[in-house]
């Protein structure tokens, strides 16, 4: 039972870092309309910032976490202005194979910058954890769920309690209509590239103490991440964060009980398991259209 439980809270850890990405594909999708490939990418650059700051230059850890969420806040504005809108008014598909060119540019700029060696980040606390009824509470683990928790508490009370939340919601439903109501459209969809960099780079540098930090990193958390919102309901914000929290508790479980070299592949048997039986997601709903 111990070590169930011990698989469970690894699982709800490594499951939180996929629900702050998948969050993110989610904002940019229900804003745009399209899928932003990029993401995952916004993961690996705010790791690589924290290495360059807190490893290379000696910066203190909360000081370089700052200026890495400051360049991530920059990276998502020229994001929007360099990627999505010379295209805002193309049809979804240009607009997605610029954000997977966009991804490409950022792995491999990464790349020449920095080069291909992975890199160990240091996380936040000195003492690595402790038992609890003879589980190991990793300390990173424990900031990764609580930031999780809290994040997931704050989006529910700025998008549903706060003006600009409400804006930012009224823009994702209908473009023209928030318009015609005196909403700056293209300000409200700023908003979110930078909101949405902000979540991927957060996730990056949480999850880079326990992965190394290396130019993969950001595409193998996008795809598990994408995988979590088709899972919960594209589209849908509890649907991404319980899909990202399931994905990870499956694969962990997967990893210990059946493969650990098999176990990427267990997130994408369950997403093919739902793309068969309920393309729609856990949240979403079946859409029909007559012909």
């Amino acid at each position: 039972m111990d070590f169930v439980l011990q698989l469970l809270f690894q699982g709800v850890g490594i499951g939180a870092v996929y629900a702050l990405v998948a969050l993110g594909f989610v904002l940019i999708f229900r804003a745009t309309n399209v899928v932003n490939f990029a993401q995952g990418e916004f993961s690996m650059v705010a790791a690589y910032l924290m290495v360059v700051f807190a490893v290379d230059l000696g910066w203190p850890y909360w000081l370089s976490f700052l200026i890495a969420l400051g360049g991530m806040a920059v990276l998502g504005a020229v994001f929007n202005l360099g990627v999505y809108y010379p295209l805002r008014h193309r049809t979804y598909l240009p607009v997605i194979i610029s954000t997977i060119g966009a991804s490409i540019l950022l792995a491999n700029s990464t790349l020449a910058l920095y080069g291909p060696q992975p890199q160990v980040l240091q996380g936040w606390f000195d003492t690595p954890g402790f038992d609890v009824g003879g589980v190991f509470l990793d300390s990173q683990y424990l900031l990764i769920i609580g930031v999780t928790i809290a994040l997931v508490i704050f989006n529910y009370w700025f998008f549903e309690h706060t003006l600009l939340g409400k804006k930012l919601q009224a823009t994702s439903q209908d473009k023209e209509m928030a318009s015609l109501l005196g909403i700056s459209v293209s300000t409200m969809i700023m908003i979110t590239f930078v909101y949405s960099a902000l979540l991927g780079g957060l996730a990056g540098i949480l999850v880079a103490p326990i992965l190394f930090v290396s130019i993969q990193m950001g595409g193998t958390i996008a795809l598990k991440a994408f995988a979590a919102t088709i899972i919960g309901g594209f589209g849908d914000v509890a649907g991404a964060i319980i899909g990202g929290l399931a994905l990870g508790i499956i694969e962990t479980f997967g990893a210990a009980y059946v493969s650990v070299p098999y176990k990427d592949g267990f997130a994408f048997l369950v997403l093919v398991a739902f793309l068969v039986f309920r393309p729609q997601g856990i949240f979403g709903e079946r859409v029909a259209e007559k012909a």
